[in-house]
């Protein structure tokens, strides 16, 4: 059978886990082709190590016609990148889904993935659930609100640190208000919020409240959704970010899987 073509945009820790999945077995439908890096070099050696190619941009990487690409890297990629990965015949699996919290480029990449007949898969990240959630929001109008606890020295190079939030004794509210506001402050930290909000009741409408814990470690997301045919939380926990780069892997195994979970 011939192996569909995978490539990845972004040679950190969370695509490396991704690419040994491959390399182990997890992803025997796919072959892994190119990556690409905002750093050239460590995308040389990440591309040495996993045997592919590197890629210097985006239209190089293109040219190898990908049939689906990975994104592990950032926002700022996301919004750069996703119009000529579907244009140029790709799928796109996306991490870094707080680019969608602008309404006008979730709207604009809808588009353009329908007109040429390609798929945006939101992979679920540190939380899950997103089946119910849509499914609650097909039945009736609903509320929803994600909570977040964090530790204070993970919020310590973000808007939201004020001085003394590392010498907290007790949990300490830091951030409440829309997922759309929370990830124009934290880029990169509530992107997991972004896709809960696309699931159910929208980015402006979907309350998040983020909680500094001290000697908190990990990340852990409440998710609570109110309506008139459903109501339902969800509790997830997770130590490490390793859960988002495994959701990935998921992802592109429920696309060539007979049976979809």
């Amino acid at each position: 059978m011939k192996k569909l073509k995978l490539a990845l945009i972004g040679c950190g820790y969370l695509n490396e886990i991704v690419a040994n999945a491959l390399k182990d077995g997890y992803l025997p439908e796919y072959e892994l082709i190119a990556v690409l890096g905002r750093n050239y070099d460590r995308a040389k050696a990440f591309a040495e190590h996993f045997g592919c190619k590197v890629c210097a941009d985006i239209n190089e990487l293109m040219e190898m016609k990908p049939d689906y690409i990975a994104e592990a890297a950032s926002v700022k990629a996301v919004k750069d990148y996703t119009e000529t990965v579907l244009n140029g015949g790709s799928n796109l699996v996306v991490l870094s889904i707080g680019a969608f919290a602008d309404q006008e480029f979730y709207e604009r990449v809808k588009n353009t993935a329908a007109k040429n007949n390609r798929r945006v898969h939101i992979a679920s990240g540190a939380v899950g659930g997103f089946d119910v959630l849509r499914t609650a929001a097909l039945m009736s109008p609903i509320t929803a609100s994600i909570s977040s606890q964090k530790a204070p020295g993970s919020l310590y190079y973000t808007p939201l640190y004020k001085e003394g939030l590392l010498d907290i004794t007790e949990k300490k509210q830091v951030f409440t208000g829309t997922t759309k506001e929370a990830i124009a402050i934290l880029p990169t930290h509530v992107n997991v919020a972004v896709a809960t909000a696309l699931a159910s009741a929208g980015p402006e409408n979907t309350i998040m409240n983020i909680d500094a814990v001290p000697g908190f470690k990990g990340d852990e997301y409440k998710i609570e959704i109110q309506g008139d045919e459903v109501r339902t939380e969800l509790n997830i926990y997770s130590r490490t970010s390793k859960v988002a780069a495994w959701s990935v892997v998921a992802v592109l195994q429920n696309v060539v899987a007979p049976i979809v979970f």
